[in-house]
């Protein structure tokens, strides 16, 4: 049964997670770098759980983030895409990859993909990224999207935390040289 479908970039595979990609998840949870801007670390529990979450957004809503594999490898390297759980601020798009795979520009690739999807297939208006305001790295590649800062929120509970709502419209992203 296909959650969802499957993009290719000219490095990446991005599709709905599977039971395979678990113990990549469950090692990226874990990186207490990795997750200093997303809730810390977690525990095995909690990032199968985490995982489930996003597996069953395909079921009920129809898209949520992909497992990032990277194509000469065969290697999960991350999760990124569409994401807007109950409550949250805009109809985001969100990267998060492994520390081995940062500066090599999976998190641009994968999420020029998952917008592109998600504005020609979600019919989604507005593109949003919410970053903490100290975590750089993830402006940095906001900003080479095109996106720029729209407003500030605090996502919901029980994360509550006060973050920076990154984003653009749809005609703006259209328009946008590549």
């Amino acid at each position: 049964m296909s959650l969802g479908p499957t993009l290719e970039t000219a490095r990446l595979i991005l599709r709905p997670p599977a039971p395979e990609d678990f113990e990549g998840w469950a090692a990226f949870a874990a990186d207490e770098e990795i997750n200093r801007y997303l809730g810390g670390p977690q525990p095995r529990e909690i990032a199968w759980r985490s995982m489930c979450t996003m597996t069953g957004a395909w079921v009920v809503r129809g898209f949520s983030m992909f497992s990032i594999i990277e194509k000469e490898s065969g290697r999960w390297v991350g999760r990124l895409g569409p994401w807007q759980p109950e409550g949250w601020p805009g109809t985001e798009v969100g990267w998060g990859v492994t520390r081995e795979s940062w500066g090599k520009g999976y998190a641009i690739e994968g999420a020029t993909a998952a917008i592109d999807w998600a504005f020609d297939h979600l019919g989604w208006t507005e593109v949003v990224h919410t970053i903490d305001p100290g975590n750089i790295n993830s402006q940095n590649v906001a900003r080479r999207l095109g996106s720029k800062i729209l407003r500030h929120a605090v996502l919901p509970p029980p994360l509550n935390d006060s973050i920076d709502v990154w984003g653009q419209s749809r005609e703006e992203w259209k328009a946008r040289a590549r």
